[in-house]
C-alpha cells in the first residue's frame, strides 16, 4: 500500500455559494468524463491521488486556491457529478465530510450490490476503514479526521482522499492501491507541506518498526505482569529550590538511614570489643553512609583498594 500525499491548507469559515458549487459539479463531471474516455478510470484515481493535480483541479473547477474546503467541496462535486453514471464511468464515489464519512461503509456496500464489482465489497469497505485508523490514529500529530472519500473502480482499483484538522489548518492525505506494499511500513510516497510539527508519533515509519513489534508483544501480556513491570521503573525529579521543609521528608527514607545508622552502631561496639582502630571504623562509617546514598566518592572497589593500602581515597 502506498500514501501518496499529503498537503496542509488553512481552514477557512463558511461554505461554497450554491451557483458555484452547481458550476463545479457540471465542471468536474466533463472532466472525469474525459479522462475516462480518453485513458479509463484507473488513470484518474491515479491523478485524484497526486496532491498537486487534485489542488490543481480544485482550481480549474473556480474554487478558492489554498483553501481548506477545496478538499470537501470538490469531492462532494464530483460525487454529485457522477451519481447515475457508476455503471458508465465505471468508478463509484462514496463517503465525504463529518456525518457522511461514517456512511461510506454502507455506500460500498450498496454499490456492491447494484454494479457488477470485481472485488469483494467487504474487502473494500475494510480498506477504507484501515486507511481512516492509520491517517487517524497511526500517526498522531494534532490533526483529527472529519473527511473521508473513497473512490473505487469496477475492477477494484480505489484510492482515498481524507482529511484532518488541528486549530486553524488541515491535512490532507492521498491514498492509491496500485502499488500495494504494506499498509504498517512506510505507506507514505510524499509529504508536501511546509508545516514541521515539533511532536508526533510516527508509528508506520520505518523507524518505529521495533515499536510496532514491541507494542504487539506488550498486547498478548497479561495486564498485572505489565503493571508489576511498571512499578519497577523508578523516576529521580530534583526541585531547582534549595530549603528544604517538612513535606520533603519522606518517612521511609529516614527509617532506612536509622536502621543504617543503628547496624553501625552494632559495628562500633563489635570493633571496640574486637580491638579495631579508628582508620578500620572510619572505613566502616564510609561503607554505610556510601550504601546508604549519604556520600558521593569512592565505590565499593575503591574502597577495597583503600584497604589493601592504597592511600588514594577521595574525599
Amino acid at each position: 500500500m502506498q500514501q501518496t500525499g499529503v498537503a496542509y491548507l488553512p481552514l477557512h469559515g463558511g461554505k461554497a455559494p450554491a451557483w458555484l458549487f452547481q458550476r463545479m459539479v457540471r465542471l468536474g463531471r466533463e472532466i472525469v468524463r474525459l479522462i475516462v474516455e480518453e485513458h479509463g478510470p484507473e488513470e484518474l484515481l491515479v491523478r485524484l491521488s497526486d496532491p498537486y493535480w487534485f489542488q490543481s483541479l480544485g482550481c480549474v473547477l473556480g474554487f478558492d486556491w489554498h483553501s481548506s474546503g477545496v478538499t470537501t467541496t470538490v469531492c462532494g462535486a464530483l460525487k454529485e457529478g457522477l451519481k447515475g453514471m457508476e455503471r458508465e464511468l465505471g468508478l463509484v464515489v462514496a463517503g465525504g465530510k463529518g456525518a457522511t464519512s461514517r456512511k461510506t461503509p454502507s455506500e460500498i456496500t450498496a454499490a456492491g450490490d447494484r454494479l457488477p464489482l470485481n472485488r469483494d465489497p467487504k474487502e473494500l469497505v475494510y480498506l477504507s476503514r484501515l486507511t481512516a485508523k492509520i491517517d487517524n490514529n497511526a500517526i498522531q500529530d494534532g490533526f483529527q479526521l472529519y473527511h473521508h472519500n473513497f473512490f473505487f473502480t469496477l475492477k477494484g482499483s480505489w484510492a482515498v482522499v481524507q482529511q484532518g484538522m488541528s486549530e486553524r489548518y488541515a491535512r490532507r492525505y492521498h491514498w492509491y492501491s496500485e502499488h500495494i506494499q504494506s499498509l504498517t511500513l512506510e505507506p507514505h510516497s510524499a509529504i508536501c507541506s511546509n508545516r514541521i510539527q515539533e511532536k508526533a508519533l510516527n508509528l508506520v515509519a520505518a523507524e518505529s518498526a521495533k515499536a510496532q513489534e514491541v507494542m504487539t508483544d506488550l498486547s498478548k501480556e497479561r495486564p498485572e505482569k505489565i503493571a508489576q513491570e511498571l512499578k519497577k521503573l523508578q523516576t529521580l525529579s530534583l526541585s531547582s529550590h534549595h530549603e528544604l521543609s517538612v513535606k520533603h521528608l519522606h518517612p521511609q527514607s529516614i527509617e532506612d538511614v536509622r536502621g543504617k545508622g543503628e547496624r553501625f552502631r552494632g559495628t562500633v561496639r563489635d570493633g571496640g570489643r574486637r580491638g579495631q582502630d579508628a582508620s578500620s571504623l572510619s572505613l566502616d562509617l564510609r561503607d554505610h553512609l556510601w550504601h546508604a546514598g549519604l556520600l558521593e566518592g569512592p565505590s565499593e572497589v575503591q574502597l577495597c583498594s583503600w584497604r589493601q593500602g592504597r592511600p588514594s581515597l577521595p574525599g
